[in-house]
């Protein structure tokens, strides 16, 4: 399995999914969604996008647990169509935090990494406390899909860590004792910036790490980022005119694989 790193730095598209079926704010057909995301998917590419996750954004409320069934089967429909569109390796976030469907959707869908939003340690989020389970998820993947990588969320956005731990000690921890294959560091909320500062911090803790920023990327702010990373996951800034809900747009994908370089 080819690593996304292959090329050097890493530009990941985020194809946020409408409201799948069984949400609460779903209306569009499966048919409707498959579209707009193999459109993405295709955008994304057409850009200079080294690789895709494909997640379900569109799902509000998220769960703390495993997703329902209906949503883990329409993710794999939307996953094997964007996977015959596209070249580029695709992986799966399935939010909020349901790392064994992620890894029984690479496994389907001819995937090569997840992210998981707690691998270790617990968060205090808006579904409630949220504990990782790597000892739990890093079995599934040996029997499941043993190449697939994971990229782990650091004090992961839309929550705040329970208890004392800095960002050094969770980084760690993430690494070396949840065995993850790299740190994704964001901001506070979706497409909010990352800091500088909590970048650094967690290189300096792990000096030997893949690391990633999980939001709030641009072209003006990425060249700053680059010294400390190994990869970008973009979605909103890359849509047309900038705004989350637009469909993404090459153009703005290619102008920041160009300023990556």
């Amino acid at each position: 399995m080819n690593s996304i790193f292959s090329k050097g730095k890493a530009l990941v598209g985020v194809v946020h999914l409408l409201p799948l079926p069984g949400s609460p704010r779903s209306r569009e057909s499966i048919n409707a969604i498959v579209r707009g995301a193999v459109a993405d998917a295709r955008a994304y590419e057409q850009g200079g996008a080294d690789a895709i996750f494909i997640e379900n954004f569109g799902d509000i409320p998220f769960t703390k647990g495993a997703v329902a069934p209906e949503t883990i089967a329409s993710m794999a429909v939307v996953g094997r169509a964007v996977r015959e569109a596209v070249k580029i390796p695709i992986g799966f976030n399935v939010l909020r935090n349901d790392g064994h469907a992620a890894l029984a959707l690479v496994a389907s869908c001819g995937g090569s990494f997840v992210r998981i939003n707690v691998h270790t340690g617990a968060m205090l989020t808006d579904q409630g406390l949220i504990e990782g389970n790597a000892y739990a998820t890093l079995r599934l993947k040996r029997n499941l899909c043993p190449e697939a990588q994971i990229f782990a969320d650091v004090h992961v956005k839309h929550a705040v860590p329970l208890g004392n731990w800095t960002i050094e000690d969770s980084a760690r921890d993430t690494i070396e004792r949840g065995l993850a294959d790299g740190l994704i560091v964001s901001g506070t909320g979706t497409g909010m910036a990352t800091d500088v500062e909590d970048v650094r911090r967690v290189r300096n803790a792990c000096p030997g790490a893949k690391i990633l920023i999980g939001s709030g990327v641009t072209v003006g702010n990425v060249k700053t980022l680059l010294p400390l990373i190994d990869g970008v996951i973009v979605g909103s800034s890359l849509k047309h005119n900038g705004k989350l809900g637009n469909p993404v747009d090459a153009k703005r994908v290619a102008a920041l694989k160009r300023a990556m370089k």
